[in-house]
């Protein structure tokens, strides 16, 4: 199974367990109660709407390019991610403000048995599936999946929290200080959202970096490097050169400046020369476009 075959089936498996979590989530919240379980639940919910995305993203950016894309369909993926991450953020930011009012107004009254139920099962799903797809990832090596995992991880934050705290309020009921109970359920939504916002708008600032074609500074220096070592074995004059990553796909022309007097001597000479550049920046697990144009003339620059 290729590498593109393994990811589409792993997005199709989270699509699947995501509908049936959310499903859950939301009924479980209702009957329970509790608004964090409840936006536990659309978290997954929108989170089926972004894997659907993802999932259709993979699928194009593995088709050829066109006479329409003539450079592929890599650029879909940052546009994806950016926008995924982007309604995560704002669902968290919602949450937030709901459990600011929820907490204003005297909290909530939780039906604990339903609510720690659910808070134990969301724990084992939400850690199994992270675990799962963070393991098969590190041979596919995608940026969706990347996601994905992370959405996982995040959920599983969340049903640890809601472990935690629905243990918290279950221990103090009878005592002096079940007063407090209604608050837990808003206070810990509050944090978790105000923890949880971090990991989307990480994903949106990198999705932009590479919708703005803004160079990658580690790229960038293995290109350097590469061309500073070829302009003194092969005596050229000087070179510039232009990169930016993409989705997964790398970018890369060099347009190198030879002394007047150069001798090609063949084509064979300079596939050679680009070759051994290609081999120096390395990323060959990667898409690479790498084009290498030699001149005499500065102008051309």
């Amino acid at each position: 199974m290729t590498s593109a075959e393994t990811e589409q089936k792993l997005l199709k498996c989270s699509i699947g367990v995501t509908v049936a979590f959310a499903s859950a989530g939301i009924l479980l919240g209702l009957l329970s109660g509790s608004q964090s379980i409840v936006f536990d639940g659309l978290f997954s919910v929108i989170d089926t709407f972004v894997l659907l995305l993802a999932l259709a993203a993979a699928r194009l950016v593995q088709r050829e390019g066109d006479r329409r894309f003539q450079y592929g369909y890599w650029h879909i993926e940052p546009i994806v991610l950016a926008f995924n991450g982007s309604v995560l953020m704002f669902l968290c930011l919602y949450a937030f403000i709901n459990a600011v009012d929820s907490f204003l107004e005297g909290g909530r009254e939780l039906e604990l048995d339903w609510a720690l139920g659910y808070a134990v099962a969301a724990c084992v799903v939400t850690f199994s599936m992270y675990v799962y797809e963070r393991r098969e990832n590190q041979r596919v090596r995608s940026s969706l999946l990347r996601l994905d995992a992370q959405s996982w991880l995040m959920s599983a934050l969340i049903a640890t929290a809601l472990l935690v705290a629905f243990a918290l309020a279950w221990a103090i009921k009878g005592t002096r200080y079940a007063p407090l109970a209604p608050y837990v359920d808003p206070t810990v939504l509050a944090l978790l959202t105000l923890y949880l916002i971090t990991v989307p708008i990480k994903t949106i600032r990198q999705a932009l970096k590479e919708i703005l074609l803004i160079t990658p500074p580690k790229l960038d220096q293995a290109v350097r490097t590469a061309m500073d070592a070829v302009v003194d074995r092969h005596g050229f004059r000087k070179y510039t050169s232009y990169v930016a990553k993409v989705g997964r796909a790398y970018f890369i022309e060099i347009y190198v400046v030879t002394p007047a007097d150069f001798q090609v001597g063949s084509i064979a000479r300079l596939d050679a020369i680009r070759q051994e550049i290609s081999a120096a920046i390395g990323n060959q697990e990667a898409y690479q476009w790498l084009a290498v144009s030699f001149t005499a003339d500065e102008r051309w620059i």
